[in-house]
């Protein structure tokens, strides 16, 4: 293919792109396109099965039948997230196991906030409330993203973020309703999850490297700051309402903002976590590089079968075309 045939099809790949139109597998893009979107679905995948492991340390531990059952169903559905997810980065021309691969090297990177530990039965009230209130806030603009599979995915995957959110509020209300101590452990969570989830929504928009080409291709909407403001002036008057107390002293309303002030973050913890120097980085590799290898003989069982049943799909149908002829 010539330059001017590339360039031809890069003008009219954009021109598409300003006018809202879903990219799709067989379209054509620019090899940039495609390995940005690979790095970003896949990461958000990684994110989604990796998170299952602080919740999955609770389900034995709930306090009721009924949390039991909610929070195994609300595990179960963050690993259909990562199948869709998984799925939908695939049709970009990468294999499965070599996206497995790429986290279990530590190429590929998961969201920092699943690198905390969970301590009491209070963290899944929080991370309900607080970690999927935030990926909601960055994940329902990924409905409008450019490339229609993820989108689409997205769709699915937001409706049940939302109920989760939902589910760890009730959690939090639950434990303000009760005993000091109960209402002592929520504000701990509370005070343990509160910067990390301003930390996921990503570095600052000036640290960010990935942000300008994301928007560019609408693969983002908002940036990371705008995010997390929005995060904050949503939350903070849900943490009031129940009798919550932000751990930030800066925390203050703006009112020729319309929204809240808030104190620095502290950066240099993020980025230690997001290099695999966190509280649980190791454990959690060390879970999910165990799980992969300790299923390897479901996938052979689970293969075996399926060659099987091809083998004897093909046999019947020699044996029909047989009678036929």
């Amino acid at each position: 293919m010539s330059e001017e045939q590339i360039r031809n099809l890069e003008t009219q790949f954009e021109e598409r792109i300003a006018r809202d139109e879903k990219i799709e597998p067989k379209d054509w893009m620019p090899e940039k396109y495609r390995k940005t979107h690979i790095r970003q679905i896949s990461q958000h995948a990684h994110s989604e099965v990796v998170g299952m492991l602080p919740e999955g340390n609770w389900i034995t531990r709930a306090p009721s039948l009924r949390r039991k059952v909610a929070l195994l169903a609300k595990v179960q559905d963050e690993a259909g997230h990562g199948l869709y997810l998984y799925s939908a980065c695939e049709t970009l021309g990468i294999s499965r196991d070599e996206l497995y691969e790429q986290l279990h090297s530590g190429k590929a990177k998961y969201s920092s906030i699943f690198n905390y530990p969970t301590v009491t039965w209070a963290d899944m009230g929080a991370i309900g409330w607080l970690v999927d209130g935030a990926a909601i806030i960055n994940q329902v603009p990924l409905c409008n993203t450019s490339f229609g599979p993820y989108a689409r995915a997205m769709v699915r995957v937001c409706k049940e973020e939302s109920f989760h959110q939902r589910q760890g509020y009730e959690i939090m209300i639950k434990l303000m309703n009760g005993t000091q101590e109960q209402k002592d452990m929520a504000q701990d969570a509370l005070n343990r999850w509160w910067w990390p989830s301003l930390m996921m929504l990503g570095p600052t928009d000036a640290e960010s490297v990935h942000t300008e080409q994301s928007m560019k291709w609408k693969l983002k909407r908002k940036s990371n700051d705008d995010l997390r403001q929005q995060f904050i002036d949503q939350t903070v008057p849900q943490a009031e309402l129940i009798g919550l107390v932000i751990p930030d002293p800066d925390l203050k309303w703006n009112e020729e903002r319309g929204s809240y002030d808030f104190g620095e973050i502290n950066w240099d913890e993020f980025w230690q976590v997001v290099k695999g120097h966190g509280p649980m980085n190791k454990e959690r590799m060390k879970a999910r590089v165990g799980a992969w290898e300790g299923g390897e003989w479901v996938r052979d069982a689970a293969m075996a079968y399926s060659e099987k049943q091809q083998e004897r799909k093909e046999k019947q149908s020699a044996s029909l075309k047989k009678e036929v002829s």
